[in-house]
Protein backbone atom coordinates (compact mmCIF):
# COMPACT_ATOMS: atom_id res chain seq x y z
CA UNK A 1 0.00 0.00 0.00
CA UNK A 2 1.23 3.30 -1.21
CA UNK A 3 2.35 5.94 1.57
CA UNK A 4 2.31 8.64 -0.69
CA UNK A 5 0.22 12.30 -0.03
CA UNK A 6 -2.53 13.64 -1.56
CA UNK A 7 -2.37 16.92 -2.21
CA UNK A 8 -5.29 19.59 -1.94
CA UNK A 9 -6.34 22.12 -4.07
CA UNK A 10 -5.14 25.71 -2.92
CA UNK A 11 -7.61 28.74 -3.13
CA UNK A 12 -9.10 31.22 -1.38
CA UNK A 13 -6.49 31.23 1.65
CA UNK A 14 -7.79 27.56 1.80
CA UNK A 15 -6.65 24.37 1.59
CA UNK A 16 -9.74 22.06 -0.64
CA UNK A 17 -10.20 18.53 -0.87
CA UNK A 18 -12.57 16.94 -3.41
CA UNK A 19 -13.48 13.23 -4.27
CA UNK A 20 -11.91 12.43 -7.58
CA UNK A 21 -7.86 11.45 -7.56
CA UNK A 22 -5.19 11.22 -10.17
CA UNK A 23 -1.59 10.40 -9.80
CA UNK A 24 1.63 11.81 -10.66
CA UNK A 25 4.79 9.43 -11.43
CA UNK A 26 8.46 9.62 -12.38
CA UNK A 27 8.68 9.64 -15.90
CA UNK A 28 11.91 7.49 -16.05
CA UNK A 29 10.55 5.54 -13.66
CA UNK A 30 6.70 4.99 -13.35
CA UNK A 31 7.03 2.73 -9.82
CA UNK A 32 7.92 5.97 -7.90
CA UNK A 33 4.54 7.60 -7.21
CA UNK A 34 5.33 11.30 -6.02
CA UNK A 35 1.90 11.63 -4.61
CA UNK A 36 -1.98 12.24 -5.70
CA UNK A 37 -3.95 15.15 -6.29
CA UNK A 38 -7.06 15.88 -6.30
CA UNK A 39 -9.46 16.68 -9.26
CA UNK A 40 -11.35 19.68 -9.38
CA UNK A 41 -14.96 20.39 -10.07
CA UNK A 42 -16.64 22.42 -12.25
CA UNK A 43 -17.79 24.03 -9.08
CA UNK A 44 -14.44 24.29 -7.33
CA UNK A 45 -13.05 25.84 -10.77
CA UNK A 46 -15.51 28.96 -9.83
CA UNK A 47 -15.32 29.13 -6.21
CA UNK A 48 -11.58 29.71 -7.17
CA UNK A 49 -12.66 32.11 -9.69
CA UNK A 50 -15.05 33.76 -6.90
CA UNK A 51 -12.41 33.57 -4.26
CA UNK A 52 -9.51 35.57 -6.95
CA UNK A 53 -12.30 38.13 -7.60
CA UNK A 54 -13.31 38.56 -4.13
CA UNK A 55 -9.28 39.52 -3.10
CA UNK A 56 -9.01 42.04 -6.30
CA UNK A 57 -10.16 45.25 -5.38
CA UNK A 58 -7.73 45.15 -2.41
CA UNK A 59 -4.95 43.66 -4.13
CA UNK A 60 -5.47 46.00 -7.19
CA UNK A 61 -4.82 48.89 -4.40
CA UNK A 62 -1.44 47.42 -2.96
CA UNK A 63 0.99 49.95 -4.39
CA UNK A 64 2.72 48.32 -6.92
CA UNK A 65 6.14 48.84 -5.88
CA UNK A 66 4.79 46.62 -2.80
CA UNK A 67 3.62 44.09 -5.21
CA UNK A 68 7.60 44.16 -6.49
CA UNK A 69 8.83 43.93 -3.02
CA UNK A 70 6.22 40.40 -3.35
CA UNK A 71 7.70 39.88 -6.82
CA UNK A 72 11.27 39.77 -5.09
CA UNK A 73 10.80 37.29 -1.80
CA UNK A 74 9.02 35.46 -4.64
CA UNK A 75 12.38 35.06 -6.73
CA UNK A 76 15.26 34.65 -3.63
CA UNK A 77 12.78 31.91 -2.26
CA UNK A 78 13.18 30.11 -5.61
CA UNK A 79 16.74 30.78 -5.60
CA UNK A 80 17.36 29.46 -2.65
CA UNK A 81 15.22 26.18 -3.72
CA UNK A 82 16.66 26.07 -7.35
CA UNK A 83 18.39 22.47 -6.66
CA UNK A 84 15.55 21.15 -4.75
CA UNK A 85 13.44 22.05 -7.56
CA UNK A 86 15.46 21.01 -10.42
CA UNK A 87 15.41 17.58 -9.07
CA UNK A 88 11.78 17.43 -8.75
CA UNK A 89 11.38 18.95 -11.96
CA UNK A 90 13.59 15.83 -13.57
CA UNK A 91 11.80 13.21 -11.22
CA UNK A 92 8.35 13.86 -12.45
CA UNK A 93 8.87 15.12 -15.83
CA UNK A 94 12.12 13.97 -17.06
CA UNK A 95 14.57 16.92 -18.50
CA UNK A 96 17.67 16.13 -18.02
CA UNK A 97 19.18 18.32 -14.58
CA UNK A 98 21.25 20.77 -16.61
CA UNK A 99 17.89 21.80 -18.66
CA UNK A 100 15.57 21.68 -14.97
CA UNK A 101 17.95 23.93 -13.61
CA UNK A 102 17.44 26.70 -16.40
CA UNK A 103 13.96 26.00 -16.33
CA UNK A 104 14.13 27.13 -12.55
CA UNK A 105 16.73 29.86 -13.75
CA UNK A 106 14.09 31.47 -16.27
CA UNK A 107 11.67 32.12 -13.12
CA UNK A 108 14.22 33.37 -10.86
CA UNK A 109 15.61 36.05 -13.70
CA UNK A 110 11.72 36.83 -14.71
CA UNK A 111 11.31 37.66 -10.90
CA UNK A 112 14.63 39.74 -10.71
CA UNK A 113 13.29 41.96 -13.67
CA UNK A 114 9.69 42.49 -12.73
CA UNK A 115 10.38 43.00 -9.21
CA UNK A 116 11.93 46.23 -10.11
CA UNK A 117 8.54 47.03 -13.21
CA UNK A 118 6.86 47.73 -9.90
CA UNK A 119 8.42 51.14 -10.10
CA UNK A 120 8.17 51.58 -13.32
CA UNK A 121 4.10 51.29 -14.57
CA UNK A 122 4.21 54.65 -15.95
CA UNK A 123 1.38 56.02 -17.86
CA UNK A 124 1.41 58.80 -20.39
CA UNK A 125 -0.08 62.25 -20.50
CA UNK A 126 -1.67 63.01 -24.41
CA UNK A 127 -2.10 66.38 -26.05
CA UNK A 128 -5.89 67.57 -25.72
CA UNK A 129 -7.54 69.54 -28.64
CA UNK A 130 -9.33 71.37 -26.16
CA UNK A 131 -7.68 74.28 -23.94
CA UNK A 132 -7.55 73.73 -20.33
CA UNK A 133 -7.73 70.01 -20.76
CA UNK A 134 -5.44 67.39 -19.80
CA UNK A 135 -5.47 63.86 -20.20
CA UNK A 136 -3.33 61.40 -18.97
CA UNK A 137 -3.35 57.29 -19.07
CA UNK A 138 -2.65 55.16 -16.60
CA UNK A 139 -1.91 51.30 -15.95
CA UNK A 140 -5.09 49.46 -14.01
CA UNK A 141 -5.32 45.68 -13.80
CA UNK A 142 -7.42 43.58 -16.06
CA UNK A 143 -8.96 41.76 -12.41
CA UNK A 144 -9.28 37.90 -12.54
CA UNK A 145 -6.64 35.90 -14.99
CA UNK A 146 -7.17 32.78 -15.68
CA UNK A 147 -4.05 30.72 -16.16
CA UNK A 148 -3.56 27.27 -18.34
CA UNK A 149 -0.19 25.79 -18.36
CA UNK A 150 1.79 23.14 -20.26
CA UNK A 151 4.02 20.62 -18.56
CA UNK A 152 7.37 20.33 -20.79
CA UNK A 153 8.35 23.67 -18.43
CA UNK A 154 6.94 23.30 -15.38
CA UNK A 155 8.31 26.49 -13.82
CA UNK A 156 9.60 28.59 -16.03
CA UNK A 157 6.37 29.16 -18.66
CA UNK A 158 3.91 30.07 -15.50
CA UNK A 159 6.35 32.16 -14.11
CA UNK A 160 6.24 34.57 -17.31
CA UNK A 161 2.68 34.52 -16.85
CA UNK A 162 2.45 34.69 -12.73
CA UNK A 163 4.91 37.04 -12.51
CA UNK A 164 3.88 39.89 -14.69
CA UNK A 165 0.11 39.50 -13.58
CA UNK A 166 0.51 39.86 -9.74
CA UNK A 167 3.06 42.43 -10.38
CA UNK A 168 0.31 44.27 -12.54
CA UNK A 169 -2.31 44.09 -10.00
CA UNK A 170 -4.14 41.14 -11.38
CA UNK A 171 -5.29 38.12 -9.42
CA UNK A 172 -4.99 34.91 -10.58
CA UNK A 173 -6.54 30.96 -11.15
CA UNK A 174 -3.88 28.85 -12.26
CA UNK A 175 -4.73 24.77 -14.07
CA UNK A 176 -1.12 23.32 -13.99
CA UNK A 177 -0.71 19.91 -16.18
CA UNK A 178 -1.77 17.21 -14.95
CA UNK A 179 1.67 15.72 -16.10
CA UNK A 180 3.20 18.37 -13.27
CA UNK A 181 0.83 18.70 -10.49
CA UNK A 182 3.92 18.15 -8.18
CA UNK A 183 6.28 21.00 -9.53
CA UNK A 184 3.59 23.13 -9.66
CA UNK A 185 2.38 22.69 -5.99
CA UNK A 186 5.75 23.28 -4.53
CA UNK A 187 5.69 26.78 -6.77
CA UNK A 188 2.45 27.77 -5.32
CA UNK A 189 3.46 26.74 -1.86
CA UNK A 190 6.77 29.60 -2.74
CA UNK A 191 4.37 31.92 -4.17
CA UNK A 192 1.74 31.88 -1.12
CA UNK A 193 4.53 32.14 1.42
CA UNK A 194 5.73 35.19 0.09
CA UNK A 195 2.67 37.29 1.75
CA UNK A 196 0.00 37.41 -0.47
CA UNK A 197 -3.30 37.86 0.83
CA UNK A 198 -5.77 35.31 0.32
CA UNK A 199 -7.52 34.34 -2.72
CA UNK A 200 -4.61 36.37 -4.80
CA UNK A 201 -3.46 33.20 -6.00
CA UNK A 202 -5.31 30.38 -6.43
CA UNK A 203 -4.70 26.81 -7.58
CA UNK A 204 -6.66 24.25 -9.14
CA UNK A 205 -5.61 20.46 -10.45
CA UNK A 206 -6.88 18.43 -13.34
CA UNK A 207 -7.04 17.07 -16.49
CA UNK A 208 -8.02 19.40 -19.77
CA UNK A 209 -10.63 18.83 -21.70
CA UNK A 210 -13.89 17.75 -19.92
CA UNK A 211 -12.42 18.61 -16.76
CA UNK A 212 -10.53 21.50 -15.23
CA UNK A 213 -8.97 22.92 -18.10
CA UNK A 214 -11.96 23.00 -19.88
CA UNK A 215 -13.94 24.68 -17.09
CA UNK A 216 -11.31 27.47 -16.88
CA UNK A 217 -11.83 28.26 -20.60
CA UNK A 218 -15.36 27.93 -19.57
CA UNK A 219 -14.77 30.82 -16.62
CA UNK A 220 -14.96 33.15 -20.05
CA UNK A 221 -18.46 32.62 -20.48
CA UNK A 222 -19.33 32.73 -16.73
CA UNK A 223 -18.03 36.18 -16.44
CA UNK A 224 -15.30 34.96 -13.93
CA UNK A 225 -12.15 36.17 -15.25
CA UNK A 226 -11.51 38.91 -17.47
CA UNK A 227 -8.55 37.34 -19.35
CA UNK A 228 -6.99 33.64 -19.72
CA UNK A 229 -3.25 32.81 -20.46
CA UNK A 230 -3.32 29.27 -22.13
CA UNK A 231 0.10 27.36 -23.19
CA UNK A 232 -0.64 24.21 -25.02
CA UNK A 233 -1.50 22.79 -28.52
CA UNK A 234 -3.15 24.93 -31.57
CA UNK A 235 -6.35 23.28 -31.66
CA UNK A 236 -7.06 23.78 -27.82
CA UNK A 237 -5.69 27.25 -28.55
CA UNK A 238 -7.94 27.96 -31.43
CA UNK A 239 -10.59 26.96 -29.36
CA UNK A 240 -9.85 29.71 -26.55
CA UNK A 241 -9.28 32.90 -29.14
CA UNK A 242 -13.08 31.69 -30.10
CA UNK A 243 -14.44 31.77 -26.59
CA UNK A 244 -12.36 35.05 -26.04
CA UNK A 245 -14.02 36.86 -28.98
CA UNK A 246 -17.19 36.25 -28.15
CA UNK A 247 -16.44 37.79 -24.72
CA UNK A 248 -15.06 40.28 -26.97
CA UNK A 249 -11.40 39.73 -24.42
CA UNK A 250 -7.94 38.96 -25.65
CA UNK A 251 -6.31 35.90 -24.78
CA UNK A 252 -2.51 35.16 -24.14
CA UNK A 253 -1.63 32.39 -26.63
CA UNK A 254 1.27 30.51 -26.00
CA UNK A 255 0.78 27.22 -28.96
CA UNK A 256 2.66 24.78 -31.27
CA UNK A 257 4.57 25.33 -34.40
CA UNK A 258 6.85 23.80 -36.83
CA UNK A 259 10.40 25.56 -36.67
CA UNK A 260 12.63 25.27 -39.43
CA UNK A 261 16.47 25.43 -38.88
CA UNK A 262 18.19 26.52 -41.96
CA UNK A 263 21.67 25.44 -42.69
CA UNK A 264 23.29 27.66 -45.54
CA UNK A 265 26.45 26.44 -47.82
CA UNK A 266 28.86 28.55 -45.84
CA UNK A 267 28.00 27.31 -42.20
CA UNK A 268 29.79 25.71 -39.93
CA UNK A 269 29.40 22.37 -40.47
CA UNK A 270 30.64 21.03 -36.73
CA UNK A 271 28.57 23.61 -35.13
CA UNK A 272 25.89 23.18 -37.49
CA UNK A 273 25.23 19.58 -36.32
CA UNK A 274 25.27 20.05 -32.42
CA UNK A 275 22.93 22.99 -33.11
CA UNK A 276 20.61 20.87 -34.56
CA UNK A 277 21.39 17.73 -32.49
CA UNK A 278 20.16 19.96 -29.63
CA UNK A 279 17.71 21.92 -31.28
CA UNK A 280 16.23 18.70 -32.24
CA UNK A 281 16.23 16.20 -29.40
CA UNK A 282 16.87 17.83 -26.36
CA UNK A 283 14.02 17.49 -23.83
CA UNK A 284 13.13 14.94 -26.16
CA UNK A 285 11.93 16.86 -28.76
CA UNK A 286 8.90 17.73 -26.63
CA UNK A 287 9.72 21.28 -26.78
CA UNK A 288 7.32 24.08 -29.04
CA UNK A 289 10.48 25.66 -29.98
CA UNK A 290 12.06 22.19 -30.90
CA UNK A 291 13.72 21.76 -33.98
CA UNK A 292 11.06 20.45 -36.80
CA UNK A 293 12.56 20.30 -40.19
CA UNK A 294 16.68 20.91 -41.08
CA UNK A 295 16.46 22.95 -44.38
CA UNK A 296 20.08 22.47 -45.91
CA UNK A 297 21.29 24.02 -48.94
CA UNK A 298 22.23 21.54 -51.84
CA UNK A 299 26.08 21.65 -52.19
CA UNK A 300 26.58 20.76 -48.20
CA UNK A 301 23.43 18.58 -47.85
CA UNK A 302 25.54 15.04 -48.52
CA UNK A 303 28.47 16.27 -45.61
CA UNK A 304 25.88 17.38 -43.37
CA UNK A 305 23.93 14.70 -43.58
CA UNK A 306 26.97 12.08 -43.20
CA UNK A 307 27.90 14.00 -39.94
CA UNK A 308 24.60 13.92 -38.21
CA UNK A 309 23.87 10.69 -38.53
CA UNK A 310 27.01 10.07 -36.83
CA UNK A 311 26.45 12.58 -34.27
CA UNK A 312 22.80 10.60 -33.63
CA UNK A 313 24.35 7.42 -32.95
CA UNK A 314 26.00 8.67 -30.18
CA UNK A 315 23.31 10.28 -28.14
CA UNK A 316 22.92 9.11 -24.81
CA UNK A 317 19.73 8.12 -23.94
CA UNK A 318 18.17 7.50 -20.18
CA UNK A 319 16.58 8.85 -16.78
CA UNK A 320 18.73 11.78 -16.82
CA UNK A 321 18.74 11.27 -12.53
CA UNK A 322 20.85 8.16 -12.76
CA UNK A 323 22.80 9.02 -15.90
CA UNK A 324 23.27 12.90 -15.72
CA UNK A 325 25.51 13.20 -19.20
CA UNK A 326 22.22 11.71 -21.22
CA UNK A 327 20.97 13.89 -23.55
CA UNK A 328 17.24 13.23 -23.11
CA UNK A 329 15.11 11.24 -21.02
CA UNK A 330 11.48 9.59 -21.45
CA UNK A 331 8.47 11.02 -23.44
CA UNK A 332 6.69 12.83 -20.27
CA UNK A 333 3.41 11.47 -20.75
CA UNK A 334 1.45 8.44 -22.89
CA UNK A 335 -0.69 10.46 -24.79
CA UNK A 336 2.53 12.32 -26.47
CA UNK A 337 3.57 9.04 -26.95
CA UNK A 338 0.99 7.65 -28.62
CA UNK A 339 0.85 10.91 -31.26
CA UNK A 340 4.41 10.64 -31.67
CA UNK A 341 3.84 7.11 -32.99
CA UNK A 342 1.96 7.79 -36.04
CA UNK A 343 4.93 9.55 -37.67
CA UNK A 344 5.91 6.30 -38.78
CA UNK A 345 2.59 5.92 -41.18
CA UNK A 346 2.73 9.01 -41.77
CA UNK A 347 6.40 9.02 -43.57
CA UNK A 348 5.49 5.74 -45.09
CA UNK A 349 2.18 6.83 -46.58
CA UNK A 350 4.30 9.86 -48.37
CA UNK A 351 6.63 8.43 -49.58
CA UNK A 352 9.80 10.18 -47.14
CA UNK A 353 12.68 7.67 -46.26
CA UNK A 354 13.83 6.59 -43.06
CA UNK A 355 17.17 7.34 -42.06
CA UNK A 356 17.41 6.28 -38.33
CA UNK A 357 14.68 5.28 -35.50
CA UNK A 358 12.71 2.56 -34.59
CA UNK A 359 9.85 3.58 -32.43
CA UNK A 360 9.90 2.68 -28.43
CA UNK A 361 12.94 1.63 -27.56
CA UNK A 362 12.89 -2.07 -25.45
CA UNK A 363 15.16 -4.35 -24.18
CA UNK A 364 15.48 -5.62 -27.65
CA UNK A 365 15.15 -2.61 -29.64
CA UNK A 366 17.45 -0.02 -28.64
CA UNK A 367 20.45 1.98 -29.56
CA UNK A 368 23.94 2.01 -28.52
CA UNK A 369 23.26 5.04 -26.81
CA UNK A 370 20.82 3.73 -23.91
CA UNK A 371 21.72 3.13 -20.81
CA UNK A 372 19.31 1.81 -18.10
CA UNK A 373 16.27 0.07 -18.13
CA UNK A 374 13.66 0.85 -20.90
CA UNK A 375 11.17 -0.76 -19.11
CA UNK A 376 10.54 2.01 -16.36
CA UNK A 377 9.19 4.55 -18.49
CA UNK A 378 8.58 5.45 -22.13
CA UNK A 379 11.74 6.26 -24.32
CA UNK A 380 11.93 6.84 -28.55
CA UNK A 381 14.46 6.45 -30.66
CA UNK A 382 15.72 9.57 -32.34
CA UNK A 383 14.80 9.67 -35.51
CA UNK A 384 15.61 10.85 -38.49
CA UNK A 385 13.72 11.39 -42.49
CA UNK A 386 14.58 12.70 -45.82
CA UNK A 387 13.02 13.16 -48.44
CA UNK A 388 9.78 15.32 -46.65
CA UNK A 389 8.21 17.90 -49.09
CA UNK A 390 6.02 20.56 -48.25
CA UNK A 391 2.90 19.07 -48.18
CA UNK A 392 3.48 15.96 -46.34
CA UNK A 393 2.53 15.11 -42.92
CA UNK A 394 5.84 15.41 -41.53
CA UNK A 395 6.49 18.63 -42.87
CA UNK A 396 3.59 20.16 -41.22
CA UNK A 397 2.96 19.04 -37.95
CA UNK A 398 4.45 19.38 -35.36
CA UNK A 399 5.62 15.91 -33.98
CA UNK A 400 6.14 16.64 -30.02
CA UNK A 401 8.71 13.95 -30.00
CA UNK A 402 12.65 13.05 -30.55
CA UNK A 403 12.01 13.22 -34.59
CA UNK A 404 14.08 15.58 -37.63
CA UNK A 405 13.27 16.05 -40.85
CA UNK A 406 16.15 16.93 -43.32
CA UNK A 407 15.08 19.00 -46.31
CA UNK A 408 17.43 19.90 -49.24
CA UNK A 409 17.29 23.47 -50.72
CA UNK A 410 18.72 25.03 -53.38
CA UNK A 411 20.09 28.64 -52.31
CA UNK A 412 18.67 31.23 -49.82
CA UNK A 413 15.12 31.75 -51.69
CA UNK A 414 14.34 28.24 -51.69
CA UNK A 415 15.13 28.01 -47.98
CA UNK A 416 12.92 30.87 -46.92
CA UNK A 417 9.73 29.47 -49.09
CA UNK A 418 10.47 26.07 -47.12
CA UNK A 419 10.20 28.12 -43.61
CA UNK A 420 6.90 29.98 -44.43
CA UNK A 421 4.97 27.55 -42.33
CA UNK A 422 3.91 28.52 -38.18
CA UNK A 423 6.69 28.81 -36.91
CA UNK A 424 7.42 29.87 -33.32
CA UNK A 425 11.00 30.17 -33.95
CA UNK A 426 13.78 30.27 -36.43
CA UNK A 427 16.93 29.49 -36.44
CA UNK A 428 20.17 29.52 -39.06
CA UNK A 429 23.46 28.65 -39.54
CA UNK A 430 25.98 30.60 -42.13
CA UNK A 431 28.68 33.00 -41.74
CA UNK A 432 27.89 35.45 -44.12
CA UNK A 433 24.83 38.34 -44.09
CA UNK A 434 22.79 36.66 -45.87
CA UNK A 435 20.33 35.91 -42.68
CA UNK A 436 19.25 38.98 -42.19
CA UNK A 437 16.88 38.27 -45.51
CA UNK A 438 15.42 35.06 -43.57
CA UNK A 439 13.87 38.42 -41.32
CA UNK A 440 12.40 40.29 -44.45
CA UNK A 441 15.28 42.45 -45.33
CA UNK A 442 15.95 43.32 -49.33
CA UNK A 443 18.18 42.11 -51.26
CA UNK A 444 20.81 44.54 -53.44
CA UNK A 445 20.89 47.80 -51.01
CA UNK A 446 23.85 49.59 -52.30
CA UNK A 447 26.19 51.27 -50.11
CA UNK A 448 24.75 54.60 -50.60
CA UNK A 449 21.39 53.38 -49.29
CA UNK A 450 22.73 52.08 -46.20
CA UNK A 451 25.05 55.16 -45.29
CA UNK A 452 21.54 57.10 -45.87
CA UNK A 453 19.97 55.14 -43.04
CA UNK A 454 22.89 54.81 -41.08
CA UNK A 455 22.95 58.74 -41.46
CA UNK A 456 19.30 58.93 -40.08
CA UNK A 457 19.68 56.27 -37.15
CA UNK A 458 22.67 58.23 -35.89
CA UNK A 459 21.22 61.57 -35.85
CA UNK A 460 17.62 60.28 -34.34
CA UNK A 461 20.43 58.50 -31.84
CA UNK A 462 21.53 61.93 -31.08
CA UNK A 463 18.31 63.91 -30.72
CA UNK A 464 17.21 60.99 -28.25
CA UNK A 465 20.13 61.11 -26.32
CA UNK A 466 20.14 64.74 -25.63
CA UNK A 467 16.13 64.02 -25.07
CA UNK A 468 16.86 62.36 -22.34
CA UNK A 469 19.28 64.36 -20.79
CA UNK A 470 17.43 67.29 -20.83
CA UNK A 471 13.93 65.01 -19.08
CA UNK A 472 16.54 63.47 -16.30
CA UNK A 473 17.59 66.97 -15.35
CA UNK A 474 14.10 68.21 -15.37
CA UNK A 475 13.14 65.44 -12.73
CA UNK A 476 16.60 65.67 -10.83
CA UNK A 477 14.97 69.23 -10.43
CA UNK A 478 11.61 68.69 -9.14
CA UNK A 479 11.88 65.20 -8.19
CA UNK A 480 13.98 65.25 -5.17
CA UNK A 481 11.28 66.14 -2.37
CA UNK A 482 8.40 63.97 -4.04
CA UNK A 483 11.06 60.77 -4.14
CA UNK A 484 12.15 61.63 -0.66
CA UNK A 485 8.36 61.12 0.54
CA UNK A 486 7.58 58.40 -1.79
CA UNK A 487 10.62 57.03 0.40
CA UNK A 488 9.40 57.78 3.52
CA UNK A 489 5.89 56.92 3.31
CA UNK A 490 7.31 53.40 1.49
CA UNK A 491 9.03 52.71 4.19
CA UNK A 492 6.64 52.78 7.25
CA UNK A 493 4.36 50.72 4.89
CA UNK A 494 7.16 48.10 4.75
CA UNK A 495 7.02 48.04 8.24
CA UNK A 496 3.16 47.91 8.91
CA UNK A 497 3.16 44.99 6.03
CA UNK A 498 5.91 43.29 8.07
CA UNK A 499 3.51 43.60 11.53
CA UNK A 500 0.90 41.98 9.87
CA UNK A 501 -0.98 45.55 9.86
CA UNK A 502 -1.17 46.82 6.66
CA UNK A 503 -4.97 48.33 5.24
CA UNK A 504 -4.27 45.90 2.55
CA UNK A 505 -4.00 42.74 4.05
CA UNK A 506 -0.33 41.59 3.41
CA UNK A 507 0.35 39.00 5.49
CA UNK A 508 3.12 38.86 8.27
CA UNK A 509 6.07 36.13 6.80
CA UNK A 510 7.83 34.38 8.86
CA UNK A 511 10.80 36.19 10.57
CA UNK A 512 9.53 39.87 10.12
CA UNK A 513 8.30 40.43 13.32
CA UNK A 514 11.82 39.77 14.87
CA UNK A 515 13.25 42.39 12.22
CA UNK A 516 14.84 39.28 10.02
CA UNK A 517 14.25 38.89 6.45
CA UNK A 518 11.43 36.11 5.45
CA UNK A 519 12.81 32.63 5.24
CA UNK A 520 10.55 30.92 2.25
CA UNK A 521 11.42 27.52 2.12
CA UNK A 522 10.33 24.57 0.17
CA UNK A 523 10.82 21.57 2.21
CA UNK A 524 8.54 23.51 4.76
CA UNK A 525 5.87 23.48 2.61
CA UNK A 526 6.65 20.60 0.58
CA UNK A 527 2.83 41.73 -22.47
CA UNK A 528 2.02 43.01 -19.01
CA UNK A 529 -1.50 41.74 -17.94
CA UNK A 530 -2.39 45.57 -17.43
CA UNK A 531 -4.04 47.74 -19.93
CA UNK A 532 -4.10 51.30 -20.37
CA UNK A 533 -7.24 53.66 -19.65
CA UNK A 534 -7.51 57.26 -20.81
CA UNK A 535 -8.51 59.75 -18.20
CA UNK A 536 -9.72 63.02 -19.22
Amino acid sequence: MSNAKTYPHLYGGREVTGTQTFESRNSSNTSDLLGTFYEATKEQVQEAARAAKAAAKSWAKTPAPIRGQIIGLIGQAIEREKESLSRLITREMGKTLKEARGDVQEAIDTCAFFQSEGRRLYGQTVPSEMPNKDLTTYRRPLGVVGIVTAGNFPIAVPSWKIIPALLTGNTIVWKPSEDVPACAYALAKIVQGAGLPAGVFNVVFGGGKDAAGQYMIELMDDGLIDKLAFTGSTAVGRYVGEVAGRNLQHPTLELGGKNPLVIMRDADLDNAVQGAIFSAYATGGQRCTSAGNVIVDAPIYDEFKKRFLVAVEGIRIGDPLKTEDVLYGPFINERFFERWQQQYEWGKDDGATLLHGKGRITDDSKPTGFVGDPSTGIFGWPTVWEGVKPGMKLFQEEIFGPTINLVKVDGIDEARQRRRLRPLQRYLHERSRVGLRLQGQHRGRNDEHQQHHQRRRGAHAVRWREGERQRHARERHVGDRELHLLARCERRRVGQAAAGADGHGLRRAHGASSGQRPVLRLRSAAALFSSPRRDG
